[in-house]
């Protein structure tokens, strides 16, 4: 028999519990990378500009914002089993009324949906993932990420299949709404107590953080880095489309094609910096990871062809892939437990983030091209990591008697 001490680093345990909530960030993993770029796509077929597509990012906004206002309510009322279950409800009528919306109106009606559903699901779950695992938090969460990405991998292929075999991008989005229903029958099963029930922190003495009181600072500065990463992502993954038709000349479904190497980066990075979060500081990876997310953004921007961006692409996902795991752990293990609470701050700051971001690099593209507007992510990108150095600082001027957590 071994004893753990304090200096044994966390494990990460998955077992059912985690496993089933994993199957939300799949859901959520498999909608973003799948109608992110069939944005442009969706123009084309309505006939509506650059900026009046990216509206649909603002959709997201009022999504997430509705959720963060709903999620701490349903959690204390019902608890968080109940939230995701009912949001599997929401998400699979939101799905119907984007993929059978003919009208700009309709389709941002269901991403309005889609997005209050997708919220409650990934708030509630992964608030429950932090609490379940406490001081492995990090590699639970960034695992999670990168399982949905993982499948969301597959996304922007369906769709660019779909659209050769000339169906459209509709078919491959629809998906969502059977992962969402499937997520939601799984986690019906599990207990509806202890890290599924109303918030409470689970008590186990083995994974016992000392002095748990929200370090405030450093929590402002970890939202600063949430933001800047949902912005950087979701521009990317709502224009690279345009970017890499624009400059390499290649066809829609290639083009959309691409940002499979996005998505793929992303994957692979999650299930390195999962476990390496549990022995190098997250705060530092994650401001490493903004560089990388720089470095990518370069070799795409100057790219002439569709390898190139591709390449270029894949380079920026192993940046983007780290950025909102390690954020939203940094910003979880800050609250001194409140975890729900600093959830919804989370996802109000996000949906600000997706509403912004795409609808401005949208329109900036409608009146200087989407290559120069695409300056706007390393912009983003720098700033994120120096919000991220600048937390860890806080982190220990605050709670210098407890490690920047893992």
């Amino acid at each position: 028999m071994t004893t753990r001490t304090v200096a044994d680093p966390p494990r990460l345990h998955r077992d059912r519990f985690t496993l089933t909530l994993y199957g939300g960030f799949v859901m959520w993993g498999w909608l973003l990378y799948s109608f992110n770029p069939s944005v442009p796509l969706l123009a084309r077929e309505l006939g509506v500009s650059n900026a009046q597509a990216g509206l649909h990012g603002t959709a997201m906004a009022v999504g997430a914002i509705l959720a963060a206002a709903v999620t701490p309510r349903v959690v204390r009322r019902l608890g968080r089993r109940a939230a995701v279950v009912g949001a599997g409800a929401v998400l699979a009528v939101g799905t119907a009324l984007l993929t059978t919306g003919t009208a700009l109106g309709v389709t941002l009606g269901g991403v309005v949906v889609i997005a209050l559903g997708g919220n409650v699901m990934i708030s509630a779950a992964q608030a429950a993932l932090a609490d379940h695992h406490g001081p492995a938090a990090s590699a639970a969460v960034t695992e999670a990420n990168g399982v949905g990405s993982g499948i969301g991998l597959v996304g922007p292929l369906a769709v660019g299949a779909c659209v050769a075999a000339g169906w459209g991008w509709r078919p491959a989005v629809a998906v969502t709404a059977v992962l969402a229903v499937g997520t939601a029958v799984l986690v019906r099963r599990l207990p509806g107590d202890g890290a599924l029930g109303r918030g409470l922190r689970a008590a186990d003495p083995g994974t016992h953080v000392p002095a748990a009181v929200p370090a405030v600072r450093a929590s402002r500065w970890f939202l600063v880095t949430i933001v800047a990463a949902i912005a950087v992502e979701n521009a990317t993954t709502y224009w690279a489309t345009d970017l890499v038709r624009e400059r390499t000349g290649a066809g829609a479904g290639i083009a959309t094609a691409t940002t499979a190497g996005l998505v793929a980066g992303m994957t692979l990075i999650r299930f390195v910096v999962g476990p390496l979060s549990l022995r190098v500081s997250p705060a530092r990876l994650l401001a490493a990871a903004f560089g990388v997310a720089v470095a990518g953004w370069a070799v795409l921007w100057t790219a002439t062809s569709a390898p190139v961006a591709l390449a270029g692409l894949f380079l920026a996902g192993l940046g983007y892939g780290a950025h909102y795991p390690l954020g939203i752990s940094l910003l979880l293990g800050a609250s001194g437990g409140r975890t729900d609470a600093a959830q919804a701050r989370a996802t109000v700051a996000g949906g600000l983030a997706i509403g912004i971001a795409p609808f401005v690099l949208g329109a900036l593209a409608d009146v200087v091209g989407s290559h120069t507007a695409f300056v706007v992510v390393p912009v983003v990108a720098v700033a994120g990591g120096v919000a991220a150095l600048a937390g860890a600082r806080a982190w220990q001027r605050e709670r210098p008697a407890v490690p920047v957590p893992a």
